[in-house]
């Protein structure tokens, strides 16, 4: 028998990859009344299926592409209607430069074209190429001073950071370039300008790559209800309300709560992960426990057309974190998802807190949604009140993959190995906050899983 201990997207991953191959015993273990961690999908002002999490996943990696056709759900999948995305900066919105690769620039055509920098700024990113000492940089593992030393600061704080710093609801100068930008770190290691890399690459990109972005048009939560249902044709079980403490040793198998195990996949919040290994493998649960989280709240507002000034020509605006108060991304959400637009209406979703700023996140809902309110008025000439609010709050939903993450997380690894043989911890706090990560992490620990006991259990 397998155990999995957390019903959130890797652990639903896991346990399809596990139930796959009939004749196994396989059970999911949630801690809350649901499952999904933080896909959740809910009709919103006359509409069926408007997401209170993420909306959707990176379509050019395969790993929820792949998971959406197994569930039938190929067909299903729409991409968003525009990508054309804006910044709030000096109180006008600003078009995102041509030739950004997660907010780094490849076009210095574009970049003096921009308003966004000053004169001075953009004359600094263009002596990148000039610049020595790329692979010291790289070598660093921090984000934000490779940007720094490459282009400049303003680059950073009104570029890259709102992007990369936004998907991760933290800090660029304290994220690992590893972990939360490879594609970025992987031309700097093999280019002695990083803009001229990025620049061959995109040269040496398919003319049609296809959508950047998809999603079932039924919402990110019909992926779990389809999974869900998947698992209970397959006869796994799936177990809500469970909480699970600890693991416990009985020989080369684990008791959890009232089963014993050949092994386990922890799939729950690094917090959470840390106590429940901590007497099986203390090392690692001590990694797991210094790892910090951001809490953020999502607003969701629907307002009548004729009362947002601005035309909502774009998939959303970001906020810099010099410019900010308490919103850090706002998405049109009714343009950039044309089966979420109904006539007369806008649907926004504004997106409050970060690391460093979590008390933007925190209050009663009139407080939140106030402050998004206050923040959305100027830049989308809002001219009365919206006619419906939801308020969505994840608190600790954001792991912090800060510079060093990956080394911590092999460190882990080989902690369970040594300490805890047929256990795995994985989840966004190890190798990849987004979907198509938790996916690839949940199926390959099954897979390793499913290896061990083809070798130690007898046939």
């Amino acid at each position: 028998m397998v155990v999995v201990v957390g019903g959130g997207i890797t652990g639903l991953a896991a346990a399809w990859e596990l139930s796959a191959t009939p004749g196994r015993r396989v059970v999911v273990l949630e801690a809350s009344d649901r499952f999904g961690g933080k896909v959740r999908t809910s009709p919103f002002a006359g509409l069926p299926a408007v997401d209170e999490g993420p909306d959707a996943f990176l379509a050019r990696v395969p790993e929820a592409v792949a998971l959406c056709r197994e569930l039938g759900l190929g067909d299903d999948l729409v991409s968003p209607s525009t990508a054309k995305a804006w910044l709030w900066w000096d109180h006008r919105l600003h078009g995102l430069p041509a030739g950004l690769v997660l907010g780094v620039p490849s076009d210095l055509a574009g970049l003096a074209r921009s308003r966004l920098l000053s004169w001075p700024a953009k004359a600094r990113a263009a002596l990148e190429p000039l610049l020595p000492g790329l692979a010291a940089r790289v070598a660093d593992d921090n984000l934000g001073a490779l940007v720094r030393a490459r282009f400049g600061d303003q680059v950073l704080e009104r570029l890259v950071d709102p992007l990369v710093g936004g998907i991760n609801a933290g800090d660029a100068d304290q994220l690992s370039a590893k972990a939360a930008a490879p594609q970025i770190l992987g031309v700097a290691g093999a280019s002695r300008s990083l803009l001229f890399g990025l620049r061959r690459q995109a040269a040496a990109a398919p003319a049609n790559p296809g959508p950047v972005f998809l999603a079932p048009r039924g919402g990110m939560g019909s992926m779990v209800e389809r999974l869900v249902a998947g698992l209970c044709e397959r006869g796994v079980e799936l177990r809500t309300g469970v909480t699970v403490d600890a693991l416990e040793r009985a020989g080369a198998r684990w008791i959890v709560g009232d089963l014993t195990a050949d092994a386990v996949i922890v799939a729950t919040p690094a917090f959470v992960a840390a106590p429940q290994l901590a007497a099986a493998s203390p090392e690692a649960a001590g990694v797991l426990a210094a790892i910090p989280h951001a809490s953020v709240a999502m607003i969701t507002l629907a307002y009548r057309d004729v009362d947002v000034g601005r035309p909502l020509d774009g998939s959303g605006h970001l906020v810099p974190k010099p410019g900010q108060r308490a919103l850090t991304a706002c998405s049109w959400a009714s343009t950039k998802w044309a089966h979420w637009k109904t006539p007369g209406q806008a649907v926004l979703r504004a997106s409050l807190g970060r690391l460093g700023n979590e008390a933007a996140a925190h209050g009663s809902d009139d407080e939140l949604v106030t402050r998004a309110v206050d923040d959305l008025t100027e830049p989308l000439q809002l001219r009365a009140d919206p006619t419906a609010v939801r308020v969505t709050r994840w608190e600790k939903a954001f792991p912090q993959h800060m510079p060093g993450h990956l080394d911590r997380v092999a460190a882990v690894e080989t902690a369970l190995r040594r300490d805890a043989p047929g256990v795995w911890a994985v989840g966004a706090a190890h190798r990849g906050v987004g979907l198509p990560a938790c996916i690839r992490q949940g199926r390959a620990a099954a897979r390793d899983a499913m290896a061990r006991l083809a070798d130690t259990l007898p046939t």
